[in-house]
């Protein structure tokens, strides 16, 4: 233990000396923060197939509209690993050239807390068409002057950010 710091003949305690309880107060106080402020962080990708000027989406079986595929970024992976997870779950569809992030938005329908990284994907492969499961209903590549019906809002207001040149809008 440190010899305690003497200021006009008082002892005084050292700010770099924590005891066990200081340690112990400082990490519930960020618990605490943790639980009363939690922030979720995803990705979403707009695939871009320049041949055939298509773009990929999916329709989820529990959340209605067709969308732009990803999720949550988990704990230790980056926002680009998370969508190459997310890419290749809901789509099959692998990497091939790093993404261009376009924008950050903040989700109030998620929640107040909830920010998306919006990239666009421009180089990848599809190992093969993703069949229908649990989370995913349908996915698949349309032509961006023939999208489906129940495309959401947000989809394409991205859409329309990218290949018409809309200002991003700092909300989803």
């Amino acid at each position: 233990m440190a010899a305690p710091v003497m200021e006009n003949g008082l002892a005084v305690s050292n700010p770099f000396d924590q005891s066990a309880w200081s340690r112990l107060r400082s990490r519930m106080f960020h618990l605490y923060f943790l639980f009363r402020r939690p922030m979720t962080l995803g990705v979403r990708g707009l695939v871009h197939d320049a041949a055939t000027n298509s773009i990929f989406l999916i329709r989820h079986t529990y959340v209605p509209g067709w969308q732009l595929p990803g999720g949550g970024v988990e704990v230790g992976e980056t926002f680009v690993e998370s969508l190459a997870r997310e890419l290749e779950e809901e789509g099959n569809i692998v990497l091939s050239v790093s993404p261009a992030l376009k924008s950050i938005h903040l989700n109030k329908q998620a929640s107040r807390r909830d920010h998306v990284a919006f990239y666009l994907v421009q180089g990848f492969s599809q190992l093969r068409p993703k069949e229908p499961d649990h989370e995913i209903a349908e996915a698949g590549f349309f032509p961006l002057d023939a999208l489906p019906e129940g495309t959401t809002p947000a989809t394409r207001r991205r859409i329309a950010e990218v290949f018409d040149g809309a200002e991003a809008s700092p909300y989803w």
